[in-house]
C-alpha cells in the first residue's frame, strides 16, 4: 500500500445489525487513491458502493480496518470530528443536488464558506469565481426553480469545489439528468479532473463509469475488479 496516497483503504469492513441478524455490507476491502486520479466506483445494489461511498465522505465509520484521508487516520473518529472532515476535506455532488431553495446560486455555493469562518464580502467573491468557471456567471442571482436540471447539478458541482476539498465525491452525479445534459456534466468532471481534482464517482451506469480514469468495480461487498 503506498503511504503517499491520498486515499488509502487497508482491509476495511461494515457490518450492520438488524435485531440479532448480522448482515456483512463489505468484506475486507483495500486499495489507495492518488492527488488527482479520476476514478469510478461501480457495482449494483448491495454491492457495497454506497455503504464505501459513506466512508469515503466521512459520513460513516468501518466496524474493523483503518481509512487514511490525506495522511490522517479517520477511521475511528466521532460524529463530530467526521463532520469537521467533511467541510474541510470533502466536496459532495449529489443525484438530487440539494440545493436550498429559498437561495440564489450564489448563496448555496457561498454556505459551506460560513461554516469556514470566511466574512462575507470574501464568501461572494470566491462563489462567484467558482460558479463563473462552472460555466454559470450569468445565473448568480436565479434560485434553483430558475434553472435547469443541469444548472442546477453545476451549482451542486461549484458548491463542492469552493472549500477547494482534496476530493469530490460525486453520488449519481447524472442520475436525475437527461442524456445530452449527463454527457455535459461528465464532461465538466473530465475539466475539472484536468485542472488537478481528485474526483470519486459513484454511479451503477457503465458508460458514465467509463469516463473515469480508473474503474473499481464492486460485488457482494468486494472488489471484483481494479482497472
Amino acid at each position: 500500500m503506498d503511504n503517499s496516497a491520498l486515499i488509502i483503504a487497508d482491509k476495511l469492513t461494515k457490518t450492520y445489525k438488524i435485531g440479532v441478524v448480522e448482515i456483512p455490507a463489505l468484506k475486507g476491502v483495500s486499495f489507495s487513491i492518488q492527488k488527482n486520479e479520476y476514478v469510478a466506483l461501480i457495482g449494483a445494489s448491495g454491492s457495497g458502493k454506497s455503504t464505501l461511498m459513506n466512508i469515503l465522505g466521512c459520513l460513516d465509520t468501518p466496524t474493523s480496518g483503518s481509512y487514511i484521508l490525506n495522511q490522517q487516520d479517520v477511521s475511528g473518529l466521532i460524529d463530530s470530528e467526521l463532520a469537521v472532515i467533511r467541510n474541510k476535506e470533502i466536496g459532495f455532488v449529489f443525484q438530487t443536488f440539494n440545493l436550498i431553495p429559498r437561495m440564489t446560486a450564489l448563496e448555496n455555493v457561498a454556505l459551506p464558506l460560513v461554516y469556514a469562518g470566511l466574512k462575507k464580502a470574501k464568501r461572494l467573491e470566491i462563489a462567484t469565481k467558482v460558479l463563473t468557471d462552472v460555466g454559470l456567471a450569468e445565473r448568480l442571482d436565479h434560485k434553483p426553480n430558475e434553472l435547469s436540471g443541469g444548472q442546477r447539478q453545476r451549482v451542486a458541482i461549484a458548491r463542492a469545489l469552493v472549500n477547494s476539498p482534496s476530493i469530490i465525491l460525486a453520488d449519481e452525479p447524472t442520475g436525475n439528468l437527461d442524456s445530452k445534459t449527463s454527457y455535459e456534466i461528465m464532461d465538466l468532471f473530465e475539466e475539472l479532473h484536468r485542472r488537478g481534482n481528485t474526483i470519486i464517482i459513484v454511479t451503477h451506469e457503465p458508460d458514465i463509469a467509463a469516463k473515469a480514469k480508473r474503474v473499481i468495480r464492486m460485488k457482494d461487498g468486494e472488489i471484483e475488479s481494479d482497472i
